[in-house]
């Protein structure tokens, strides 16, 4: 629908423009943004349960492994005296 003229019957009419809602043009353009905005979040911080459990295995064991280099027990702050 472009701005040239319509020829119905004897007369030449000029094609309109279309009218458009700028609030739903803005709504639509948020929406895209946030599901841009999401997909990135799915990305950086989509991790499986198993993944989650794995990480969190692995960071206790060189917890376990690290203990039990030690060559004494850390003090609490109580045990001073």
């Amino acid at each position: 629908m472009g701005l040239e003229p319509a020829v119905s019957g004897l007369r030449c009419e000029k094609a309109m423009a279309e009218i458009i809602n700028l609030r739903r043009i803005k709504k639509a353009k948020a929406r895209v943004e946030a599901d841009a905005k999401a997909a990135q979040n799915r990305v950086d911080f989509g991790r499986t349960k198993a993944e989650r459990k794995l990480t969190e295995a692995q960071r206790e064991l060189g917890e376990r492994r690290i203990d039990g280099h030690r060559r004494e027990t850390p003090q609490t702050s109580g045990d001073n005296e």
